[in-house]
Order: C-alpha cells, then sequence, then structure tokens
C-alpha cells in the first residue's frame, strides 16, 4: 500500500475541483423529457399544495415513487420553482454520495484508498452528466452506498443507530427507485456471510429490525399512493381502471419491468450495461477493467479480505441484474459507480506494478488527446459555439497536459484524469448543454411569455412539451384536448393562447376562426442527438417550428 500518495493540500486542491466541476450543472436549463417531466411533477405539488399526488399533463401520473420530487419540491418552497432549485437536491446528494463512498472505503480499504475513490466517483463522466440531468439515480447512489456503510459498521457491538440510519437510507433508496434497490444493497452481505459461513447473521435479529424500521420509513409513499390510486379504484391509469399504486410500487414498477409483464416494457440486451460501462466511466474505465481482472484473478487466494466481498458481489449481482432486466437505461449504471471507483482506487495503491503504471500514464496521455480531437471536431462541425473560448480551452489544456511533471506516477495519472473531467465539464456545462437547450421550444416559449408579462391560460394542442409546463409560469389549460372541435362549437366565443407546431396551429384557421402567431421557436428532441442535427449545414432540415398564437373567433360581415 503507498501511504502518504495524496497530502492533505493536494486532496483538498483535486477535491474542489470536482465539486467545481460538478456544480457547473446546477447553472443549466432543465433537458427534455425527463428532467423537465420530474420537474413538472415537483412544481405542481407546490402549485397546487399537494404533496400527496403526482400529476403530468394534468393527469394521474404513476411510474417513480415521491422521494426525489418531495426533495425538489422542498427546495423550491424555499428557493422559488426554477432550474437551480430543481437540480440542487441532486447536487447535495452527490456529496452525500462522495462522504459514504469516502467513508466506505475507509472502513474497508484505508484512507488513501478513500481518498483516490471519491476523486474517481465525482470525475466519472455519467456523474457530470446526472448531475446536469438532476434525476433519480445520484439520489439512488447517496441512498444505496450510505446503505451499505451503516449496515457494514452495525456488523460492530455498537449496532442500534446504525440499523436506524441504514433503515432510513434504505427506506429513502426504496421511495427513490423502488422495492429493487434492496438487493443492491444487501446483496454483497449476504455473499459474503455465505463465503465466510457466518450463518448465524442470518437469524440476528438486528437484521430483523432494518426491515422492520425500513417499512415504517417507507410509511410515506405507502399512504401518497393510497390516498392517490387505491382508495380511487374508478380512475384510468394506463388506460384501465382498478390500478393499484401499491402494487405497482411492489410489483409492476420492479418485477414487471425485469420480466417485462408490467405497464411500462422495454427491449432487453445483455451486453448493454457492457458497453453503457466503457463509455459512462471514462476516463477511469481503462483502469476500472484492469482491477477487475485483477480481483478474479487473485480471488483464490488464501489472504483475500473477504470483508471486500461486500463491495465486489453488490456490484456483481446488481450488474447482473440490470443486464438480465428487459427494461435498460444507461442511467441506471451510475449506482454502481462508487463500487467500480474501490476496485480502481484500491488496485491503483496496492496491485499495480511500475511497468503497468507507465503503460496507463500513456494510455491516459492518449484517451486525453482524443477527447481534444472530438471535442475540436464537434466544434468546428456544430459552429454555434464559441470559436475562441473553445480553441483556447483546448490549447491550454494541451499545454498543461505537456507540463505536467509529478514525480510520483499515481498523481501523474489523477491529476491528468481530473483535468479530463474538468476540461469535458467545461465544455458541456459552459458551452455545448447551453447551446443544445436553446432548441427546447417549451422551455424557450415559456420564458418568452413570462418576459412579456402575459399569464393568460395556454393549451397545448396536440404535443407532449414538460419544459412550457415547467418554464410557463402561467395556467396550463388541460380542459381541451380536441381543440379543433372546441373552436368549432358555439360555446367558443372569445379567444384562446395556444403552444403547438406551426402547421397545425395554422390549421386550425376557419371561415370564423383567425390564428395569429405571437412567436415561433425552433425545436428539436436534444436528447437525442443525430449527425443531421449537429451538422450546422444540415441543422434546418432536422428542426420543426412551434409557435405561440392566439385564436380567434369573429363574426361574418354581411
Amino acid at each position: 500500500m503507498i501511504q502518504n500518495l495524496i497530502s492533505k493540500n493536494n486532496f483538498r486542491f483535486l477535491l474542489s475541483l470536482v465539486l467545481l466541476l460538478n456544480s457547473l450543472t446546477l447553472f443549466n436549463e432543465i433537458m427534455e423529457p425527463d428532467g423537465a417531466l420530474y420537474a413538472t411533477l415537483a412544481k405542481q405539488m407546490v402549485v397546487n399544495s399537494d404533496w400527496l399526488n403526482l400529476y403530468s399533463l394534468g393527469a394521474d401520473w404513476l411510474d417513480k415513487p415521491h422521494l426525489p420530487f418531495w426533495l425538489a419540491a422542498i427546495s423550491f418552497k424555499c428557493f422559488g420553482i426554477n432550474s437551480f432549485a430543481y437540480k440542487l437536491p441532486s447536487f447535495i446528494c452527490f456529496i452525500v454520495a462522495l462522504i459514504y463512498c469516502y467513508k466506505l472505503a475507509k472502513a474497508i480499504y484505508s484512507t488513501e484508498v478513500a481518498k483516490l475513490s471519491i476523486l474517481i466517483f465525482g470525475t466519472a463522466l455519467h456523474i457530470i452528466v446526472s448531475n446536469f440531468d438532476g434525476k433519480a439515480e445520484i439520489y439512488l447512489t447517496a441512498f444505496v452506498i450510505a446503505s451499505i456503510y451503516h449496515l457494514y459498521q452495525a456488523h460492530n457491538k455498537k449496532w442500534f443507530w446504525h440499523i436506524i440510519l441504514a433503515s432510513f437510507f434504505i427506506a429513502c433508496a426504496c421511495m427513490t427507485k423502488g422495492v429493487f434497490s434492496i438487493i443492491i444493497i444487501t446483496a454483497g452481505f449476504v455473499i459474503y456471510w455465505i463465503k465466510t459461513k457466518q450463518w448465524n447473521q442470518f437469524i440476528n435479529i438486528k437484521w430483523y429490525l432494518v426491515f422492520l424500521f425500513t417499512f415504517i420509513f417507507i410509511l410515506p409513499e405507502f399512504v401518497a399512493l393510497y390516498t392517490q390510486f387505491d382508495s380511487q379504484p374508478s380512475k384510468i391509469v394506463f388506460g384501465k381502471t382498478n390500478v393499484s399504486g401499491l402494487r405497482f410500487f411492489f410489483w409492476d414498477s420492479q418485477f414487471g419491468r425485469f420480466f417485462n409483464n408490467g405497464p411500462i416494457k422495454g427491449k432487453g440486451d445483455l451486453s448493454f450495461f457492457l458497453h453503457t460501462f466503457l463509455w459512462a466511466f471514462l476516463p477511469w474505465v481503462g483502469i476500472t477493467l484492469l482491477s477487475i481482472y485483477n480481483i478474479v484473478a487473485h480471488s483464490k487466494k488464501s489472504n483475500v479480505n473477504f470483508q471486500r466481498w461486500i463491495i465486489g458481489a453488490s456490484c456483481l449481482v446488481s450488474f447482473l441484474m440490470f443486464s438480465l432486466s428487459k427494461f435498460q437505461l444507461p442511467h441506471y449504471i451510475v449506482v454502481l459507480f462508487p463500487h467500480f471507483a474501490m476496485f480502481t482506487a484500491n488496485y491503483l495503491l496496492e496491485n499495480v506494478t511500475a511497468n503497468t503504471l507507465k503503460k496507463i500514464i500513456i494510455f491516459q496521455i492518449a484517451l486525453f488527446c482524443i477527447l481534444l480531437i472530438a471535442l475540436l471536431s464537434l466544434t468546428l462541425v456544430y459552429t454555434s459555439l464559441n470559436y475562441v473560448f473553445v480553441f483556447c480551452l483546448l490549447f491550454l489544456s494541451f499545454l498543461s497536459l505537456l507540463f505536467i511533471r509529478d514525480k510520483s506516477y499515481y498523481l501523474k495519472i489523477l491529476r491528468l484524469n481530473v483535468f479530463f473531467a474538468l476540461v469535458l465539464s467545461i465544455f458541456l456545462n459552459l458551452l455545448f448543454y447551453p447551446s443544445l437547450l436553446k432548441y427546447q421550444a417549451g422551455l424557450e416559449a415559456g420564458k418568452w411569455l413570462n418576459n412579456k408579462g402575459i399569464n393568460k391560460p395556454v393549451v397545448i394542442h396536440n404535443a407532449v412539451s414538460y419544459s412550457f409546463e415547467f418554464y410557463y409560469n402561467g395556467q396550463i389549460d388541460f380542459s381541451k384536448p380536441n381543440l379543433q372541435s372546441y373552436v368549432s362549437s358555439s360555446s367558443f366565443t372569445d379567444s384562446v393562447f395556444v403552444f403547438g407546431k406551426i402547421d397545425e396551429v395554422k390549421a386550425l384557421a376557419k371561415d370564423t376562426i383567425s390564428v395569429s402567431i405571437l412567436n415561433s421557436f425552433a425545436y428539436f428532441r436534444v436528447s437525442q442527438l443525430n449527425p443531421m442535427f449537429i451538422n450546422f449545414k444540415t441543422r434546418e432540415k432536422a428542426l420543426e417550428t412551434f409557435v405561440i398564437a392566439v385564436i380567434k373567433k369573429y363574426k361574418l360581415k354581411v
């Protein structure tokens, strides 16, 4: 084990960079669809003073548990309804995840591994992306790693408060993503007990207390689901009545997705999370793969510390569970990043040879150069970014790379990768994402109406726009699902504000109906980029036009 690898000052400096590069995400707007949807759900809680029911687009919403929306709503109450307030709880949970990653790595490995682990965890690509999105995965990561830490400490004699805290965080994980979270948290302990033949642990009263306290802490979620769905069986959800929110929480949202027999279906691919990991854990992925190979190669050694199986088994079981699931999304893997970070840190400090370190440094420098080339190429193709700023950023990055002269190979790798993450975060959060979000028509239209002081009810015509629902300060009118019929009926005598695609809005014009377009907004689904959109020469072909218009009825002159 390398002792005192990272001095106190070096560690504080690098950790400050990690916090800085992730905090940049706080000052961006919210991307559709999921981020804007979740922000809207929390907004409705505050606007309606209703903390039990979840509504989206004027209808009951049943998919995720309530906790992330409760936390975002509390932030809205404190800081107003805005993107910063929505992302702040997620960023706080990121800090909680860093703290517990450090504490767990220190308890199972060492202080040096703990320091390196949180620097690795905080600089992984998908952590930066997830902090920008502000979705549930950062919450879940914090609650899972905190639960594992307190369960680990509960093995000691003074276990009561660790049991309480473990139960609290397990409940938080379940109220964030569902009961499958329990498998991620407990699988490592079960396999560790079996491997070390600690059969008495399976009948130890303290672990049954965990389930009891967890159930108690989850009660707010049960109350909310029962109130909105189970107590009102006549509600139509997923196209049918008698939908149980409690059944959905325990079965359909978890096992239904896993076996693909629930109301929300997907397509499974056994290799999905393997190739997702290859880009999501950049720039550390190469070293992490070496660390996993090292773990497998030395698993039969007599001096293996079996307590580390808690981390390894949890990661393995969870990764297999994700891969076998029929419903897969890239951000699911983020919850395992603290595990990967600990593997990687321990490998670098305990098992890597000097010759391997030199090869790793060459690989990381090559990776950094590929990043710079990729960012420069994207800038040239996209062109709406600030050329001068980007070129200066890339040039200074390359210069700093050349002038890094650490005697320690470990520090050189660490600084290279932290700088890799910093450059990427600056590019994404200060340049690329802000330019993309200008093509969210709902966001731009909502802000335009707010700036003009227009506070009229607006009908969203033949479209789904969570960003418009979140950013517009006025009321969204969901009472007219068939606007064409409404404006043609005798009950329509005045005017109505409409947001929708320009062709469909114009089609509402009739003999006695006029359509006045107030402003138009370019739209592209920026969460699903394609070459046509990215290339400035072909971008116009990829765009749609949305408008804010006023529909009026007038009398024909005789």
